[in-house]
């Protein structure tokens, strides 16, 4: 079964308390976003594999630390997940950056493909996929198998606000994923809102309401 890691780190729990705030404007919400994504990334790499490496010092030859193999990939399910990529960099610019976007067909609700485009080598890569948030848990679902169908070995997912609904999808489906959550909240509400949760993250990182 994959690991589920709710943050309990302060500052993280403090910035989505204040994202949560129906008053909180576009551009405060999309630098939150960002900053909680940038927290919870040095969190989520925790368990990176490290190499020895050797080096020179400006005074000796020492051995240090460093990833090992391809590094990792970023890729942010379109739109709402383009908010945490920016965050994700400030801790590791050398990733590369994928991007999936999904639309739920209105007959069958099921995650429709329009666009996928994932770095060449992101088989051997760590890839993060991010959504702020995971409430039925059917679009990320979505999203990582397409990843798994295109290659992709090693997948983690990232979520700032997840419903107990979604958690238990993704267990479902995606034993194999270690999902990483900011909030886990109480339920999702009849139109598959999270509740307490923000309302609707795309809309409010984009100012589109």
């Amino acid at each position: 079964m994959s690991k589920v890691t709710v943050m309990d780190h302060p500052l993280i729990r403090h910035k989505i308390g204040i994202i949560r705030r129906k008053e909180v404007g576009s551009k405060d919400f999309r630098q939150m976003i960002s900053e909680i994504a940038m927290l919870m990334c040095y969190e989520a790499t925790r368990d990176l594999k490290l190499q020895d490496v050797e080096i020179e010092t400006p005074i000796c030859p020492t051995t240090v630390k460093e990833l090992q193999g391809k590094k990792l990939a970023v890729v942010p399910i379109l739109r709402a997940g383009l908010g945490m990529v920016e965050g994700m960099l400030e801790m590791i610019p050398a990733a590369k950056v994928g991007h999936i976007g999904l639309y739920r067909d209105p007959e069958t609700l099921k995650p429709v493909e329009y666009y996928c485009k994932l770095p060449a080598d992101s088989s051997e890569r760590e890839v993060f996929v991010v959504d702020p948030m995971l409430a039925t848990g059917g679009s990320a679902a979505a999203a990582i198998q397409m990843l798994k169908d295109k290659g992709v070995k090693r997948i983690r997912f990232m979520c700032i606000i997840a419903a107990p609904e979604g958690v238990a999808k993704m267990q479902e489906e995606h034993p194999d994923v270690d999902v990483y959550i900011g909030a886990l909240d109480d339920h999702l509400n009849d139109h598959g809102y999270i509740v307490p949760g923000l309302g609707d993250a795309g809309d409010r990182i984009f100012g589109t309401k």
